[in-house]
C-alpha cells in the first residue's frame, strides 16, 4: 500500500474523456465502468467533485445530459469556468464581448456587455468562424489596456467521432495577434483548483485528481499540490507528448510547485502504476482500497496492488 493513500479524503474527477465522450445523437456515450465508479465514490464517505472545463452548455444543462446517461450527479457538485468567470467580471467592472457556444451565453444573463472593456472566449465549436474571431480581435486590439479571459487552454478533446480543437487554439492566435496574456479561467488555473477544493473543504494533499489531460488535469492539479491521475481512456494516446510513462496509467506523488508546469516537467515527475487497464473504475477501486474513507468497511479480500 501507498503509504500517503491512506491521507486521501477527496476526488476530484475530470468529466469529458473519464466519465463519457462527448458527441453524437445522444450527446455522448459513456465510458464502460464510470457510472458505477462514480456510485463507488459516493458510497465509500469519500468527498467528490466534478471538474470540468466544459464550456459548450450551462451547468444545469450539461448536468441535465449527464443525468441522462445515468450519472449520480447535481449542479451543487460542478466546478465550471463560466461561473468562475461571471464572478471575476463582477469584481474587477468588466463588460465581456462573448466568444462562446451560444448554449452557454445564458451563464452571462446578468453580465453586463454594453460597450465591451474585454473578451470572454470559450470552446465556441461552429461559432469560431474568421468574422467571430476578427471581430473578437477588433475589440481587444481597440482597447488601451486589452484583457482577453480564456474558459480554459485545452489543446483539444475528443467526441464520439474523434478529436476536436478546444479553445486554447484559438485562445493563442488572439494572443499573439493582440500581444496579450490570457487570463485562465478553468483548469489548469491554480485558483479554479482551489476553488474546487475550497468547496469540498479538503485540502490539497488530501486529494486526487482524476483526468485525461496531462497538462489541463494532471499538471494543473500538482501546481495545486495534489496528486493526480491521467486515465488512459478519452484523448489519451500512446504518443510520447500525451503520456508521461510509457504505456502506462500514471500516478503522480510529487507537487510541481509554483508557477507554470512545462510537460518534460510533468514527465519527469511521474511515478508508474503497473495497470494495463487504467480506466476510471480501476482507478476508483485502488483508491477505495488504500485510503482511510472506507477502513472502516474494508472486508478480506482480494488487493489491487499497484507497483509504485
Amino acid at each position: 500500500m501507498a503509504a500517503w493513500a491512506r491521507a486521501v479524503r477527496g476526488l476530484l474527477l475530470d468529466i469529458s474523456g473519464v466519465l463519457y465522450d462527448s458527441g453524437g445523437e445522444g450527446g455522448g456515450v459513456p465510458i464502460a465502468g464510470s457510472a458505477e465508479a462514480v456510485q463507488r465514490i459516493k458510497a465509500s464517505g469519500l468527498k467528490l467533485r466534478f471538474c470540468t472545463n466544459e464550456t459548450q452548455a450551462t451547468r444545469e444543462k450539461f448536468v441535465k445530459k449527464l443525468q441522462g446517461l445515468g450519472f449520480d450527479i447535481s449542479v451543487a457538485e460542478v466546478t465550471a469556468p463560466a461561473p468562475a468567470a461571471c464572478r471575476l467580471l463582477k469584481e474587477r467592472g468588466l463588460r465581456p464581448h462573448l466568444l462562446v457556444h451560444d448554449d452557454l451565453v445564458p451563464e452571462f444573463a446578468d453580465i453586463d456587455k454594453t460597450n465591451p472593456n474585454c473578451v470572454v472566449i470559450g470552446d465556441a465549436a461552429e461559432n469560431f468562424s474568421y468574422a467571430n474571431l476578427n471581430e473578437a480581435f477588433r475589440v481587444l486590439i481597440g482597447l488601451e489596456k486589452p484583457v482577453l479571459i480564456s474558459l480554459g487552454k485545452g489543446r483539444y478533446y475528443k467526441e464520439t467521432d474523434g478529436l476536436k480543437l478546444d479553445v486554447g487554439a484559438y485562445m493563442k492566435a488572439l494572443e499573439y495577434a493582440c500581444d496579450v496574456q490570457a487570463e485562465v479561467v478553468g483548469k489548469p488555473a491554480k485558483a479554479f483548483f482551489e476553488s474546487a477544493l475550497a468547496e469540498m473543504g479538503v485540502r490539497p494533499e488530501q486529494a486526487i485528481m482524476i483526468g485525461d489531460d496531462i497538462v489541463s488535469d494532471v499538471g494543473g492539479a500538482q501546481q495545486c499540490g495534489m496528486r493526480a491521475v491521467q486515465v488512459r481512456t478519452g484523448k489519451y494516446s500512446s504518443h510520447p507528448r500525451d503520456i508521461a510513462c510509457d504505456n502506462t496509467c500514471v500516478l503522480y506523488v510529487l507537487s510541481l510547485g509554483a508557477g507554470d508546469c512545462s510537460l518534460q516537467q510533468v514527465r519527469t515527475w511521474g511515478v508508474r502504476i503497473g495497470h494495463s487497464t487504467a480506466d476510471l473504475h480501476l482507478l476508483v477501486l485502488w483508491v477505495l482500497e488504500n485510503s482511510l474513507a472506507s477502513v472502516g468497511e474494508k472486508k478480506k479480500k482480494k488487493k489491487i496492488s499497484p507497483s509504485i
